[in-house]
């Protein structure tokens, strides 16, 4: 049974004309640039007093506010071209943690420093109060403002586009993620001087269910949720873990003295840094990003990298694979062509030109950081990036532009986009992830990345074979044997 609803929240940010919204929005955008900007006014106690700078909140990696990523290639559009198509894959807005996180790991972890430590060191008396925020699963003002201005920013590179289409927009069903899309319209819609109503009233919801075939949430394959393929990504974090994160956990035990924290503990009193960091457009940098050094916090961002790459990305045999369906529906909206795919694209939706239209020149998909890796695997978009090594950190320009921060923080948006060229029909396309040009890679891509539009297609054999997915449905010992030897 189809689960796929039209539906209709709330917007927090209501503003009661389209022209009053579009200011105050442009006003809030306007302090959202100034992010992070103010330190904490706690002093620094991290090692020789070199703490986190206020503007490098990328070192957060998945849990960084959008920014966006440095590109080797001019990412406007090159002169003498003009786009005729535009797509965005977007992750949510900043937002708390998730619930199991909250509930399961902080809450437990603040509970035992203020039962168990005897004396808080220097720096560190603020752990004898500190509450975490009650607040779990949530967007944050901030990421609701972040996704106002994503919205905005489609809107302004793709303006000639939407005077003569409507874009059509689908989101996974999470709460977050169904805000993004419609705080996203509000900004799309307040740039274009219309009444947002309308286009969030037609977004589509795709449930995030079991048994429900949805292309923004990776699920339907035991044998990466459950079986081998599961377990890479834990292993392949042990020895860098072991190596960046004991000198923290046995700082922080130094400096609360009873607490005993384990490297996994260690780590979460990391996360609460930029999770305290985000939560208003004006909030100050969080206490927690003081107890720690730069170059902790760009170990920080390169341990969560090896959770992406090794978990759902390149580095995990299943990874890709659960990014082919959204990659054939990409196909199929690039060429004006029905979706074929055998993986996790919903058919019923998709045989529909109301839920799945294929005369639009705009399309907006809302999802999460775990499936957008997934998409960019099958896509193969990484593909020039060798497996991220264990036991030494890589920048994000050694591998190729990737990281966990410049491809999915918060707000993450991957364009896709045509265009024509001077007087040649031929359409090209180019990818843009987080306005980083990425180069096609396999379709013999030219200096600005870009690729024809027949030979990026023709590139893509994974997806339109169907990644692994003939594999993911029954257990068996020989499949558990070629994936661990894979991995």
């Amino acid at each position: 049974m189809v689960k796929a609803r039209h539906h209709h929240h709330d917007i927090t940010y209501h503003i009661g004309n389209v022209a009053g919204m579009f200011a105050t929005m442009l006003a809030l955008v306007a302090v959202l640039g100034q992010k992070l900007l103010d330190g904490s006014s706690r002093p620094c106690v991290a090692p020789d007093k070199q703490c986190l700078l206020p503007s490098a909140s990328l070192e957060w990696a998945q849990y960084s506010p959008f920014a966006p990523a440095p590109s080797v290639i001019d990412a406007a559009t090159p002169a003498g071209c003009r786009l005729t198509f535009g797509s965005v894959l977007s992750r949510h807005g900043s937002r708390f943690p998730t619930r199991r996180m909250a509930e399961d790991k902080y809450a437990p972890l603040f509970e035992h420093l203020q039962r168990s430590v005897t004396e808080f060191g220097p720096g560190f008396e603020f752990l004898r109060d500190f509450e975490p925020d009650p607040r779990y699963d949530e967007l944050t003002a901030l990421g609701k403002l972040e996704m106002v201005e994503s919205g905005r920013a489609f809107f302004h590179r793709y303006r000639d586009l939407a005077s003569s289409t409507r874009v059509f927009i689908r989101a996974a069903g999470s709460d977050r993620v169904i805000m993004s899309a419609q705080n996203f319209t509000q900004g799309f819609s307040a740039a274009q001087d219309r009444d947002p109503s309308d286009a969030m009233a037609g977004i589509l919801i795709i449930p995030e269910e079991e048994g429900v075939n949805n292309t923004l949430d990776h699920s339907g394959c035991p044998a990466f949720e459950d079986g081998p393929a599961a377990d890479v990504r834990a292993e392949k974090q042990k020895p860098w873990k072991k190596m960046w994160a004991t000198p923290i956990m046995e700082r922080l035990n130094d400096n609360l003295p009873g607490a005993n924290l384990s490297l996994s503990q260690a780590i979460y009193m990391m996360d609460q840094c930029p999770y305290n960091s985000v939560i208003e457009p004006d909030t100050p940098m969080s206490d927690f990003c003081n107890l720690f050094s730069r170059d902790e916090w760009r170990d920080y961002g390169y341990h969560h990298s090896l959770s992406k790459w090794y978990g759902y990305g390149n580095g995990n045999p299943l990874g890709p694979t659960q990014g082919v369906g959204y990659v054939n529906e990409l196909i199929a909206r690039l060429t004006g062509r029905p979706v074929l795919d055998h993986t996790k694209s919903n058919s019923t939706l998709d045989a529909d030109p109301k839920t799945f239209p294929l005369d639009r020149t705009l399309y907006a998909d809302f999802s999460h950081d775990n499936t957008m890796t997934s998409i960019y695997g099958a896509l193969g978009l990484y593909n020039a990036t060798r497996d991220l090594p264990l036991t030494h950190r890589l920048s994000p320009e050694e591998a190729n532009g990737y990281s966990a921060a410049w491809t999915v923080p918060f707000a993450a948006r991957m364009y896709v986009e045509k265009m024509r060229c001077g007087d040649d029909d031929k359409e090209m396309v180019r990818i843009l992830v987080n306005d980083r040009v990425v180069p096609l890679q396999g379709c013999g891509a030219d200096a600005l990345g870009r690729c024809s539009l027949d030979a990026f297609i023709g590139s893509l054999t994974f997806a339109r074979a169907g990644g692994w997915w003939d594999i993911c449905s029954e257990e068996t010992e020989e499949r558990s044997r070629a994936i661990r030897t894979s991995s």
